[in-house]
């Protein structure tokens, strides 16, 4: 099932508690109860230079929480007032994380823009403190490092990070409709830049180390240390603070310059930007690509632009002005919630509520080497686990393998991995035409042709050599599970398991358990999904599941609107304006035009006429004449290899004559056309939650933004109702249903919280 990327996620690190060198010279407090009482920063003296340690308790990750930056601004006055220290270096007790960012909870406390702003004008004003301290400050950099946490580090004097792969530095505010609010957007443009500040706000990319030190982030790197008597993360932290303390001596005695000589091509880089008709022509490209992309739903990446431009134009003053007067009404937009939702939402569907299986998944086998089981089979084999993949033909079998070499390869190229790596994982691939080495097998999961009776074949044939603990899991995009499993002597084993195409790239995995599956066969399919990167949603059995269900009814009403005249770049066009990633006839072509057929049908007959629309025969015209989309090179558009730009197929000019229908004035504007695709999305959706298919809002959010494309910046169908108002989506079906009939028709929940409006979906 085809889809789009929607949003990238702050990884979650886990952390070892690091255990401080014995011999060291530490400071105590032991008269102090109010220093006793510290417990996210703590510090010892070591020479003349204070080792700072960051450490949240509570947390895998350290968090500027209000209570870190209170201990931290205690410890730093304690610092700056002792006489007998020069400088400081600031570490973190968790190895794979210096600091991640802001708490977002405190964010979302905020209960007005104004307090918002405080908020941010606090960090700025602490963080001007750091960069204006007497005292030079080392940041010592391991793992991540983001948001305000980056904000911090260039407020330091000094950088070091090491080259461990888990270093990242980056600001991703963005990603949650916000800003960096600590001084973000008025250091980073002098200390990289100003597009490489531009590329690092408006992305929120992560950035290497190496990366790092080549933009000017960090003054020097620190190689990672193999394991010895102690881990190799514990070794590292210790090297990484060795280092940090002579950088710090170094500092004091001028033996470390703060600042080097510019090279001739940062003069001319300088120089060059100067003067103000380059700087605006700059500020103008960043701002046509920004519109061109966010088509202007997402207001952050626009205010970033503003607040840089005021610091650079107009100083500082205006400049931490802007950016904290942004970041504050930035906080309180719809589009921040819903994006900082869509972030919990993930961070939920990233953990496995059904406990630890009874076995661990070491062997993973696929039936069929297409593109979805060789997909499957890249996820899976760099994990560590032995995968097999079994197809039928030996063609079919080498692209499959081929198809995870070259993403492997990929990762070669662009230097992520080694190509020792490389092979090394790829030795973990076996592929087959039969079923030897299945009876090793702790899950096997099916990505062949959707016919059931191919199902039940492929079934049994699996159920004859697996062990008996082994897992049979269905890559079906619509056929009941329960219908797959009456064809199983284990029923209990059977699930679904609905990866989302390009499988490496889409991070969505819906799973779908029946009456009979047991919960360690879902704890399995979910630890399974997790090893593999995923984010999961767990639904309940039936026609379509959830995703496929809230998809069919608009494919066939975007048949509909194509018979009613409107072009498929048009219909394209109105829908990436509301915000959908996708335009609705590119998501067919992406789909398949014979699996748009294969749904519309199983589901229209499921469903009835609520499932109905346009007529089916335009698409079964189109897979007759070849059109079965962006495989076949042909569907609504032609695609040709190295061209980005698509023509619509000029012979679908006949088809959709061929079924022309007129269209009802009252309900055929650019809006009604919006509403009337997005209304059955959503309503589909409400009653998947009614019927118990979802288990609740947050899953239904996250399977349609990350499997499906609705748009990010809505936060999902239910997030979306909640913000838009259940009774004014209900009065615009109305209108739609007096015209079409019960393909409109609100469900009773949509109803319910259309008549109370204190009703919501998400607390």
């Amino acid at each position: 099932m085809a889809g789009v990327r929607a949003l990238g996620v702050l990884s979650k690190i886990t952390s070892r508690r690091y255990a401080l060198n014995t011999g060291s010279t530490f400071r105590t407090f032991s008269v102090a109860p109010a220093l006793l009482a510290r417990t996210h920063v703590h510090y010892e003296v070591k020479d003349d230079v204070a080792v700072v340690r960051l450490n949240d308790p509570n947390s895998k990750v350290n968090t500027l929480s209000i209570q870190l930056q209170k201990e931290l601004t205690e410890v730093m006055n304690e610092i700056w007032a002792d006489d007998a220290v020069q400088s400081a270096v600031v570490i973190s007790s968790k190895p794979g994380c210096f600091i991640a960012g802001a708490d977002i909870n405190m964010i979302q406390a905020c209960n007005s823009a104004e307090e918002a702003t405080r908020l941010s004008q606090e960090g700025q004003v602490m963080f001007e403190r750091v960069e204006k301290s007497p005292k030079p400050i080392v940041a010592a950099i391991n793992g991540s490092c983001l948001g305000g946490g980056l904000e911090f580090a260039i407020a330091c004097q000094y950088r070091i990070a090491t080259k461990s792969k888990k270093t990242v530095l980056g600001t991703p505010e963005v990603m949650l409709g916000l800003l960096p609010g600590a001084g973000g957007t008025q250091r980073l443009p002098k200390m990289v830049g100003l597009p490489g500040a531009f590329d690092m706000m408006l992305t929120g990319r992560n950035i290497r180390a190496d990366k790092a030190k080549k933009m000017g982030l960090v003054h020097q790197l620190v190689d990672p240390l193999g394991p010895g008597l102690k881990s190799p993360e514990e070794r590292t932290m210790e090297y990484l603070e060795e280092i940090a303390i002579e950088c710090a001596k170094g500092i004091v005695n001028k033996k470390i310059p703060l600042s080097k000589e510019k090279g001739m091509m940062q003069k001319l880089q300088d120089y060059v930007m100067s003067f103000e008709l380059v700087r605006n022509q700059i500020y103008k490209t960043v701002h046509g690509k920004v519109m061109k992309q966010s088509k202007g739903l997402y207001p952050a990446p626009l205010n970033i632009i503003d607040c840089v431009k005021a610091g650079v134009e107009q100083g500082p003053v205006a400049g931490y002005l802007a950016e904290s007067q942004n970041f504050g009404q930035l906080a309180k937009t719809s589009v921040s919630q819903a994006l900082i939702g869509l972030y919990h939402g993930q961070v939920a569907c990233k953990k496995n509520s059904f406990g630890a299986p009874q076995k661990e998944v070491k062997t993973l086998a696929i039936l069929g080497a297409g593109l979805m089981g060789a997909g499957i089979a890249q996820v899976t084999v760099d994990k560590g686990v032995h995968t097999i993949l079994k197809d039928t033909t030996v063609a079919g079998l080498a692209r499959g393998e081929q198809q995870v070499f070259k993403g492997l390869n990929d990762k070669t190229k662009k230097k992520s991995i080694t190509s020792f790596e490389r092979d090394s994982i790829m030795s973990n691939l076996t592929g087959q035409l039969d079923y030897s080495g299945f009876e090793k097998a702790d899950i096997v999961i099916e990505a062949v042709f959707e016919d059931i009776n191919i199902k039940h074949k492929v079934l049994k044939e699996v159920e004859a050599v697996i062990p008996p603990h082994c897992i049979f899991a269905s890559n079906t995009s619509a056929l009941p599970i329960k219908d797959i499993a009456a064809g199983s002597k284990r029923p209990d084993k059977v699930i679904g398991m609905h990866y989302f195409s390009p499988v490496d790239k889409m991070q969505l995995l819906e799973i779908i358990t029946t009456d009979q599956t047991s919960k360690d066969t879902t704890a399995s399919a979910v630890a399974v999904g997790l090893k593999q990167g995923k984010v999961i949603i767990v639904v309940g059995d039936g026609p379509g599941f959830y995703t496929t269900r809230c998809l069919a009814p608009v494919l066939v009403e975007s048949l509909r609107l194509f018979q009613e005249g409107v072009d498929p770049k048009k219909l394209d066009s109105l829908t990436t304006s509301f915000g959908f990633p996708v335009g609705a006839a590119t998501l067919t072509d992406e789909v398949g035009i014979d699996v748009a057929i294969h749904v519309a049908e199983d589901l229209g007959k499921a469903f009835g006429s609520r499932f109905g629309g346009g007529n089916i025969e335009i698409l079964k015209t189109m897979v007759d004449m070849g059109f079965k989309g962006r495989k076949s090179g042909k569907g609504y558009y032609l695609y040709q290899p190295g061209l980005k730009v698509r023509e619509v197929n000029p012979d679908m000019e006949d088809i959709l004559e061929k079924y022309a229908m007129k269209p009802n004035p009252s309900v055929s504007s650019d809006s009604d056309i919006q509403y009337r695709f997005l209304s059955r999305f959503v309503n589909e959706s409400v009653l998947c939650l009614q019927e118990g298919i979802l288990k609740n809002p947050v899953e239904g959010d996250i399977g349609a933004v990350f499997g499906l494309g609705f748009p990010p910046c809505l936060g999902g169908p239910f997030r979306f109702l909640d913000n838009f108002g259940a009774d004014k989506l209900v009065e615009k079906m109305r209108r739609y249903e007096a015209v079409y009939g019960d393909q409109f028709t609100p469900c009773d929940l949509l109803l319910d919280h259309a008549k109370d409006l204190s009703k919501k979906f998400h607390k």
